[in-house]
């Protein structure tokens, strides 16, 4: 087996000829290297960009508002085989000889769940051919085929997984996920000024920080990594920094030693709405408990395929948070069973991330004093293991997240 690399590369990486000669760079470096690339790469540009998914999207409901799951996925898979076209022109471009594939053609099989598919296999015969005659495989991210012949997509942030998915198939040495920061950071930049890059954090924390709203990788991504124990590094297209490591082993004498730090990075959620569900009968049983109404809510609620999060459940009241775009349909649901709820869309989910804070004291008391002392109301909180997650008012969240990120000496 060669010395493989798979390296994935966002929409704003190849968004313009000049970035485009900097991904071809990328590429190049891990060939002299002594590397067989393996290239993933996303569609062209965010919406409004001509070839975006987003913009395709626009055009078809332009006709008709309703697009067809299995129509709506044919669609939104061209945007990524566009860029596949146009990496492999701009490498020939350069002396270098590459082979576009679709996710079909790489061998990428799915179920038919369309939009939000997961990968069965991946047959990976066809790339191995190509890194034999000495090719460069360039696959479109996002996509594969089911059993049944179906062009299907992984969701939003896909071409995170087809890397990981591939990395995993392909035995590959590490998998780089190019984009437009310098790595995994300790909070968003654009909302925290004063954010660092972290040089090393473990498949747990970048998982948990991914779930609870960090872009800089995709959760399932993430998963797969950590299952498959597939080191990551995420890097800049547009820098030559060394990037965040992902993985359980790293150098010891890379860690910076800073006293015990229990908190890797703070994120927030604002996707989702809040839902409070009351009793469904005030003349029986006195209790969501004792009319089973919590078993039937949450029943319902799975059967539509609609995933619950940050769960409460008390005598008088069930509260969770459930994505905004499946507000209509859980609402729906609700209301066939006879249901009382309501449904707030002014909350956010702010959390702070760390495996060092396992079996620590005191760390949900500094993130109540954190966020009490910025004049933040706290309507319900959650914690695991390595993350402690607080309901706060949307109109907080970036004064929770600077107030937390600094109260944990995130930017010293």
């Amino acid at each position: 087996m060669p010395n493989i690399v798979v390296q994935k590369f966002g929409g704003s990486s190849v968004a313009t000829d000049e970035r485009r000669e900097q991904v071809i760079d990328k590429i190049i470096n891990a060939i002299n290297q002594g590397y067989k690339p393996v290239i993933v790469v996303s569609a062209i540009g965010r919406e409004g960009a001509p070839y975006a998914t987003d913009t395709l999207i626009n055009f078809a409901q332009g006709v008709y508002d309703t697009i067809e799951p299995r129509a709506k996925d044919l669609l939104m898979s061209c945007g990524e085989i566009i860029s596949t076209v146009i990496i492999a022109q701009a490498l020939r471009a350069r002396g270098y000889e590459a082979e576009p594939l679709t996710g079909a053609q790489a061998g990428i099989i799915t179920d038919e769940n369309f939009g939000d598919t997961r990968i069965k296999e991946i047959n990976a015969r066809r790339i191995l051919d190509i890194l034999d005659y000495n090719q460069i495989p360039i696959i479109a991210g996002f996509q594969g085929v089911s059993e049944n012949g179906e062009i299907t997509t992984l969701g939003r942030g896909g071409s995170d997984t087809t890397a990981c998915a591939l990395g995993a198939a392909l035995h590959a040495e590490m998998v780089e996920i190019y984009t437009d920061v310098e790595g995994v950071m300790t909070a968003d930049p654009r909302i925290v000024p004063n954010a660092k890059t972290l040089k090393h954090v473990t498949y747990n924390e970048v998982c948990e920080l991914a779930y609870q709203g960090a872009r800089v990788i995709h959760p399932r991504a993430a998963e797969i990594a950590m299952r498959e124990r597939v080191p990551v590094i995420v890097r800049s297209t547009f820098s030559d920094a060394q990037g965040t490591v992902i993985s359980d082993v790293f150098k010891q004498e890379e860690v910076e030693i800073k006293g015990d730090r229990p908190v890797s990075g703070v994120t927030s959620r604002s996707n989702l709405s809040f839902v409070k569900v009351f009793p469904k009968d005030h003349e029986g049983p006195s209790t969501l408990l004792e009319s089973t109404s919590v078993l039937g809510c949450f029943r319902i609620l799975a059967e539509g395929n609609i995933s619950v999060d940050f769960i409460n459940v008390r005598p008088e009241v069930i509260t969770f948070m459930i994505n905004k775009d499946t507000v209509e349909k859980a609402c729906g649901l609700l209301d066939e069973s006879n249901y009382q709820y309501e449904v707030f869309n002014d909350f956010v989910k702010i959390s702070v991330v760390g495996a060092g804070m396992t079996g620590v004291p005191g760390i949900m008391a500094k993130v109540v004093e954190a966020l009490t002392e910025a004049g933040i109301s706290i309507y319900q909180t959650t914690d695991s293991h390595t993350t402690i997650s607080c309901l706060i008012r949307d109109e907080d969240e970036e004064s929770g997240l600077c107030a937390l990120h600094d109260y944990f000496g995130l930017g010293d």
